[in-house]
């Protein structure tokens, strides 16, 4: 190593060019998911001890006013809000720690609290997740607008499921698994994520509609980060060449719209994604953990900063998403014990919600621990 200096301290080294921007694009993730308990917890009159960013030993900190300790810890692959009758960071309830607890201070405990507020507080977590994907895609949708293709076919690719199926040249998308085809995009976004699935499509065609099936194949791509992905396509393009792109211009409100479309359409093909991973159905190469993410930070920072706000939007409604799977300690898993207990009309016993806790906490880290061995190992 000729310039160890550089390779450390570089712009493009591994410390100020992958590290740095992978701890930004995570802390700001984590930050908004926390900052979302946080606020309606204290809305809904609950007590905060701890206010988190990171595991593991502090860094710094300081204790507000109202009692809660505001730090960061030395491990940033995460963060925490711990309220007053939470046993640890995963807010598991301390039931003896309540019964001990003055009436002043039951007041304000977590586990004292209407299920409608507990399960409020938790929810709102993954909610601002969501709500700062809506909020980055509005400002870039109101600031540029968004180049978008008309759903014309320019070529259909030789022995393609496209060319099999019978598609041709100036067909237009109209419609695909029922629903409408407005651009490009729109058929991209259901057959990127369906190969080996019959789709049915129908199609303009010299002014009358034509129905046809095809089966997207999987075809490894090269990403806008450089980055090698598989998606399914059916082997049709369009060109610049065709006229077909064009900018859509939005107002402020109409990019909030747009906003909340696009992040549901997110939201919907990362269900797609798992759902078709657990039944074997799509690569596990695409799954990406900790090793993953900071080498894609890494990669958005050398294309400039807007490169590294769109990817912690993306990153954001894949960390609300997740943490709403029905696991404990994911936020998901309690809302699932809440429900239970909403449906009883009493709490879950303590004994159930133990064991759904350690059965979730394993299932959990085993899925942690693959995808850091898929970071390292697997593909």
């Amino acid at each position: 190593m000729s310039d160890p200096f550089g390779y450390l301290f570089g712009g493009e080294s591994l410390l100020v060019g992958t590290l740095l921007p992978f701890i930004l694009v995570l802390a700001v993730v984590v930050f908004v998911h926390e900052m979302g308990h946080f606020i309606v917890g204290r809305l809904c009159g609950i007590g905060v001890q701890a206010f988190s960013i990171g595991f593991g030993p502090e860094l710094i900190g300081y204790t507000a006013r109202n009692g809660t300790r505001w730090k960061l810890c030395a491990i940033p692959l995460g963060g925490y809000v711990k309220f007053v009758g939470d046993l640890n960071a995963a807010s598991a309830p301390d039931g003896q720690g309540v019964a001990a607890m003055s009436e002043a201070e039951r007041k304000v405990a977590f586990p004292a609290q209407p299920v409608w507020k507990r399960a409020a507080t938790v929810f709102a977590g993954p909610a601002f997740n969501f709500l700062l994907t809506i909020a980055i895609l509005s400002f870039f949708f109101a600031s540029y607008g968004r180049m978008v293709a008309d759903p014309t076919i320019a070529e259909v690719n030789a022995g393609s499921p496209a060319a099999i199926a019978g598609f041709k040249p100036g067909d237009r998308f109209i419609n695909v698994e029922g629903s409408e085809i407005t651009t490009f995009s729109d058929v991209q976004r259901i057959v990127n994520g369906r190969s080996g699935d019959e789709l049915s499509f129908t199609v303009e065609r010299d002014g009358r509609e034509v129905e046809l099936k095809a089966v997207p194949e999987l075809m490894e791509q090269t990403d806008a980060l450089g980055n090698k992905i598989k998606l399914g396509v059916i082997g049709v393009t369009i060109t610049r060449d065709t006229g077909n792109y064009r900018t859509v211009e939005y107002s402020p409100l109409e990019s909030v719209g747009a906003a909340v479309v696009e992040t549901g359409h997110i939201i919907s093909r990362t269900g797609t994604f798992m759902k078709r991973l657990v039944m074997g159905r799509e690569d596990k190469c695409q799954l990406g953990g900790p090793v993953k993410i900071a080498n894609m930070a890494g990669q958005a920072a050398q294309h400039g900063f807007e490169w590294l706000v769109q990817l912690i939007a993306m990153l954001s409604v894949g960390i609300g998403l997740f943490n709403l799977f029905p696991l404990p300690p994911l936020d998901g898993g309690h809302l699932v014990i809440y429900a239970g207990e909403a449906v009883l009309g009493r709490p879950v016993p303590v004994a159930v919600q133990e064991l759904f806790f350690r059965l979730g906490f394993f299932v959990v880290i085993g899925f942690m621990g693959f995808v850091f061995y898929n970071d390292l190992f697997g593909c």
